[in-house]
């Protein structure tokens, strides 16, 4: 009797998204700093410099994004868990609210305020609720994860 094999995830693809997953979380966060310090001392300093930090980290979101899509709905379909999926909805999610937030921080001066700050904290909520939903999920889903 033939067992099936367990279909696995690549090692590489897990080693390229580990790396590199939590670097955009780092930017959108200290874009959030930025843009609280923006909102009360009205620098700004802190306004262009929290348009730099989310531009970086959607820069650095794209890579571990495709790893994620083919990972969860093209490689390894069966292997994938729901919590891979919400995981990866919140993160695209968050990724359009960080592009919407890029796009108001192309405004002139204080008008960034309070949007700016808003999409922000939208951005960072969703991408650690991602985070948390893959950290608390069964031990036994655990053996194919990310990172």
């Amino acid at each position: 009797m033939n067992q099936p094999v367990a279909r696995r995830r690549s090692a590489v693809a897990n080693a390229v998204y580990g790396l590199l997953n939590p670097i955009p979380f780092g930017f959108f966060v200290a874009g959030l700093v930025f843009d609280v310090v923006y909102a009360k001392t009205g620098t700004t300093l802190w306004g262009k410099g929290a348009a730099w930090l989310i531009t970086l980290g959607l820069v650095f979101a794209v890579i571990p994004r495709l790893v994620n899509l083919t990972q969860v709905w093209i490689t390894s379909r069966r292997v994938s868990t729901g919590a891979d999926h919400v995981d990866f909805w919140l993160n695209v999610v968050a990724i359009v609210a960080a592009v919407l937030n890029a796009f108001v921080h192309t405004r002139d001066a204080y008008a960034i305020v309070p949007a700016a700050v808003w999409l922000s904290v939208l951005t960072v909520t969703l991408i650690a609720v991602g985070n948390v939903v893959i950290a608390v999920r069964p031990s036994a889903q655990r053996e194919y994860a990310h990172g």
